[in-house]
């Protein structure tokens, strides 16, 4: 894929060649499903994408990318137990107007400045299926997928990026979930990029009872006792995406995660652990 640097840029002195080497990483969206309840805060599905306005003046027309990778993610969340799991990716931007991925969804961008950048996408969440672990879960019935909609705001204080989203649940859980986080490069060359930063998430009562809650009829099945689960501060975590350019078109990305529970999740009885981890490794073709 080519970004579209124009010749005056591509001329400039070797600082501004290596910032042009650096975008090309940092505009590499990171590879990862769908809105799934895992480690992996939200930044991570389109890390850098913001600084594309601010740097490049002229990008191309069509930009895409390919890949398959696995992840190592919980089973549920606050489970103890993980899985390994094949993941294809894909992530197709027409100019500064639409995308398609399956980290950000299908959406728009509502408003494109040279620091910031304002969208709406529809995006899912899978939910969760008792069968995942019949002993922890037995009893709870499923979490149905379902649509989400989801607005989205970045502000970039270069090098450092400010992002604030909110979905909106449509079915399954049927409530709200936002989240406030910063990440930034930190490490960056022709052959390597890494961006790392923090974020939290925040979640109404339909959300928490959902996932963290049980109710009499779920307690009379299962064994749990009741519990109400309440909206507020639901988790913290910490994420890194790393690039490494390994032949032209060809990308292989690294991604992790920890995430801490907070509030109600984290006195639920469902919690196995407090913290839980994600990491996947992806190849990708990109032109």
């Amino acid at each position: 894929m080519n970004f579209g640097t124009d010749t005056s840029s591509a001329r400039a002195p070797l600082v501004l060649g290596a910032l042009a080497g650096l975008l090309t990483c940092i505009l590499s969206a990171p590879p990862a499903l769908a809105q799934t309840q895992s480690p992996m805060a939200e930044w991570q599905y389109s890390g850098g994408v913001a600084l594309e306005s601010r740097y490049i003046n002229n990008p191309p027309t069509w930009q895409a990318q390919f890949g398959l990778g696995a992840e190592e993610l919980p089973l549920y969340p606050g489970s103890a137990r993980y899985r390994f799991q094949p993941a294809p990716t894909f992530d197709i931007r027409y100019r500064d107007i639409a995308f398609a991925s399956l980290g950000e969804g299908i959406g728009v961008n509502l408003s494109i400045g040279h620091a910031h950048r304002i969208g709406a996408a529809i995006t899912y969440d899978l939910g969760r299926r008792e069968h995942l672990d019949e002993q922890r879960l037995h009893g709870l019935g499923n979490i149905n997928p379902s649509p989400e909609l989801k607005l989205f705001a970045e502000y970039v204080i270069f090098p450092l990026v400010l992002r604030a989203d909110v979905r909106r649940s449509f079915g399954g859980y049927n409530g709200w979930v936002g989240d406030l986080s910063a990440y930034a490069p930190v490490i960056g060359n022709e052959r390597f990029f890494l961006m790392i930063g923090p974020s939290v998430t925040f979640a109404d009562g339909h959300h928490q009872q959902s996932y963290y809650g049980i109710t009499a009829a779920q307690s009379a099945r299962s064994g749990y006792a009741p519990y109400s689960a309440i909206g507020g501060l639901s988790h913290v975590s910490f994420g890194a995406n790393a690039t490494w350019f390994i032949a032209h078109h060809w990308l292989l990305e690294g991604i992790g995660a920890a995430q801490r529970s907070l509030g109600s999740s984290d006195d639920s009885p469902l919690i196995e652990a407090r913290g839980q981890f994600l990491a996947g490794l992806f190849l990708l073709y990109r032109y």
